[in-house]
């Protein structure tokens, strides 16, 4: 503020120099005859001269005294510390063991039933073949072996619990019914067999085939 009030006041004096500058040049004029109106015009000029005072100047802060002691440095304030929450507790749960399995014992199954005992059945069988084969033979039919007619007769037999004969059937013709009935009759008083039996082993009714050759020597 008083260097502003310094700075207006040496303007208004070195106006007040101009000034009297002027008067003085105005004097002069006068004196070596200028003419009254010039003079007049010219002071009239000076007189309105208008002084403007000069914008204040914004001046930079006075420096700082030597006895001062230096502003104290600018420290930054810390970083907040982030003080972190303690964890919740960990609890702790104790599982308790799964339940043993369930074993559900179900009843054995029944023993197979005991296999069956061997069947002791067989089919009848010619017993002493070679002896009644032969008399069947040697009942050659006298009409067939005058006429020198061969043939073969195949018979089948119906046999009782006892191995004897209860039934004969023919089952290939020879072409000749002599020869065919005489092995049928053959058979039933010849022709002997063990009979058949059954599951137990007991004798019982059969069957059987065979055949009787006629032929001549």
């Amino acid at each position: 503020m008083a260097y502003a009030d310094q700075q207006m006041s040496g303007n208004k004096i070195t106006a007040l120099v101009i000034v009297a500058l002027i008067h003085v040049f105005a004097g002069y004029a006068l004196v070596t005859g200028l003419a009254y109106e010039a003079a007049k015009k010219v002071m009239e000029k000076v007189t309105t001269v208008d002084i403007k005072e000069e914008k204040k100047k914004e001046e930079p802060p006075p420096p700082p005294k030597k006895d001062e002691a230096p502003p104290p440095p600018i420290v930054a304030p810390p970083p907040p510390i982030n003080i972190a929450a303690a964890p919740p507790p960990v609890q702790t749960v104790i599982t308790p063991p799964p339940p043993p399995p369930v074993v559900i014992q179900t009843a054995a199954p029944p023993p197979p039933p005991p296999p069956p005992a061997a069947s002791k059945a067989r089919g009848a069988s010619p017993k002493g073949q070679g002896s009644w084969a032969a008399r069947i033979q040697a009942n050659y039919p006298t009409r067939a072996a005058r006429e020198e007619r061969e043939g073969r007769v195949g018979v089948r037999v119906s046999i009782g619990p006892d191995g004897r004969v209860t039934s004969c059937t023919v089952s290939s013709s020879s072409g000749s019914p002599d020869l065919d009935e005489a092995a049928c009759s053959g058979m039933s008083s010849y022709a002997r067999f063990n009979p058949a039996l059954d599951d137990a082993g007991n004798p019982t009714t059969g069957s059987y085939s065979t055949a009787i050759v006629y032929k001549l020597n």
